[in-house]
């Protein structure tokens, strides 16, 4: 009986997959500043707005996004890791791009893949492929603005061949440091990478450590910077239903009574530096009626934050109240309350157990956790354990996934053994979590976490059949 034969998209994802893991590191960018070179310099077609830092960069991403579209712009969208399908990450206009524009997009591109592979020692990379494929889709659309989150890092990685008009570093910490260096100097040295000459910085609120280090290069590139707690921010924040209320602080106004349907002061952080970047973008950049790239920046060239880039407050109001981030504390289901996280270092748990405390006021939490090997597992440990009754070790599909077996000898040095439940599969996991929820009856207090890292989160949302939704 023979195979059933691949669609043309189901072969170009398993072309790309060939090409490698994504979280292999080379710190060069000679292949894709060749293949960009080659296919026209697509990310120069538009302007672009460059997200990096350890944690909310994706939700940080999609919320500026979000507010760009509302403006009556056509956006695209660059993330990563994806949760379900890898055309999540290159998204046109708020849409996924769909099966067969990424076969086609990658039809395009595969001459030029080929042209470079030839040229160097390593063949392109999957991520240097698909960012190369996005920077492509983008110009191809065309849109009127880029919003791209940076991989890894950030002076390295490939996403950083585009020249930003506005950069946006959020909160830096350890993470990735076999890749990026064992220090807070070392990893924000790396991310300020992305801050271009004459372009916009806008800072969330750091280590000092970190924070010397992007000023230090916001004064070296002569850019300007905008700064969380300074310049903008988040002047008070309530807890709503569903949600949170927030005012704002921008660059250029105050903005009142913002619904925000994200839990967390980290995602009320978020979404006050993507205000700040899209002012900073809406006060110099062009339209795609009139003016050019080199206006995007003008406001870089001694101008203060002051005049033209306040956004209208409804219009403000609206984007923030359609906002999402899937896989980031969602909920996936109720009686009980399951909730997906995608929080994979100790820096991100935190925030994670920190809106969980304040919003939901659980008597009963039980945790599932998969992980990967190669991350600070104690430090996410000892986070969650204040706030789990139970938790239930597993692991995820990743070849980097740390056994249940080494996990459950972690969690019970943190948690005592009488609270730790080692469950090969992560189905079966859900399943003994909802379980250990329900064995009180009282369903309204019971909840679970299924947490640790982006693919747990993307396959628990499969598993729980989460309806797909921006």
């Amino acid at each position: 009986m023979s195979e059933p034969q691949l669609t043309e998209y189901q072969a170009a994802v398993a072309a790309i997959m060939a090409r490698g893991v994504e979280w292999k590191f080379d710190p060069t960018l000679d292949r894709i500043a060749d293949l960009v070179d080659l296919l026209g310099s697509p990310q120069r077609s538009y302007p672009v707005i460059h997200v990096t830092g350890t944690n909310g960069k994706s939700s940080t991403a999609r919320l500026i996004e979000t507010l760009l579209r509302e403006r009556g712009l056509r956006t695209g969208l660059f993330t990563s890791p994806h949760l379900t399908t890898v055309r999540e990450r290159i998204v046109i206009d708020g849409e996924p791009i769909s099966e067969e524009a990424f076969a086609a997009t990658y039809r395009d591109v595969l001459p030029y893949l080929e042209l470079v592979d030839g040229k160097h020692e390593q063949r392109l990379s999957y991520f240097e492929t698909l960012t190369g494929m996005a920077y492509a889709a983008f110009a191809d659309a065309p849109v009127d603005v880029a919003v791209v989150e940076v991989g890894m890092g950030g002076a390295w990685d490939a996403t950083n061949v585009a020249d930003a008009v506005v950069s946006v570093v959020t909160p830096v910490g350890l993470d990735h440091t076999a890749h990026l260096g064992p220090t807070l100097e070392e990893i924000a040295a790396e991310k300020a990478g992305i801050i271009k000459p004459g372009g916009i910085a806008v800072l969330a609120q750091q280590p000092l450590p970190a924070a010397e280090v992007l000023l230090r290069r916001v004064v070296e590139v002569g850019a300007t910077a905008a700064r969380e707690g300074m310049e903008f921010g988040v002047l008070h924040r309530d807890v709503a239903v569903g949600g949170q209320m927030l005012r704002l602080q921008g660059l250029h106004a105050v903005y009142e009574d913002l619904f925000l349907p994200l839990f967390g002061a980290h995602q009320a952080s978020n979404a006050a530096c993507a205000l700040a970047a899209v002012e900073a973008f809406a006060h110099g950049a062009p339209s795609r009626t009139g003016g050019d790239l080199a206006a995007a920046t003008r406001i870089a060239a001694g101008e203060d934050f002051q005049g033209s880039g306040e956004l209208d407050p409804a219009l403000v109001r609206s984007a923030f109240a359609k906002a999402s981030s899937p896989g980031r504390l969602e909920i996936a289901r109720t009686g009980p309350t399951v909730l997906v996280d995608s929080a994979h270092n100790p820096a991100g748990m935190a925030a994670t157990v920190a809106a969980v405390t304040e919003e939901f006021g659980f008597t009963r939490l039980v945790g599932v956790l998969a992980v990967s090997a190669d991350k600070d597992v104690s430090g996410m440990l000892d986070q969650l354990e204040p706030v789990l009754t139970e938790v239930v070790v597993t692991a995820n599909s990743s070849s980097r996934s740390m056994p249940p077996g080494r996990l459950g000898e972690l969690a019970e040095g943190v948690f005592g053994a009488e609270r730790v439940h080692v469950i090969e599969r992560l189905d079966d996991a859900i399943d003994r979590a909802l379980a250990l929820a329900e064995e009180t009856g009282e369903y309204q207090g019971a909840g679970v976490l299924i947490t640790g890292s982006v693919i747990t989160a993307g396959e628990a949302r499969t598993l729980l059949r989460v309806e797909e939704r921006r």
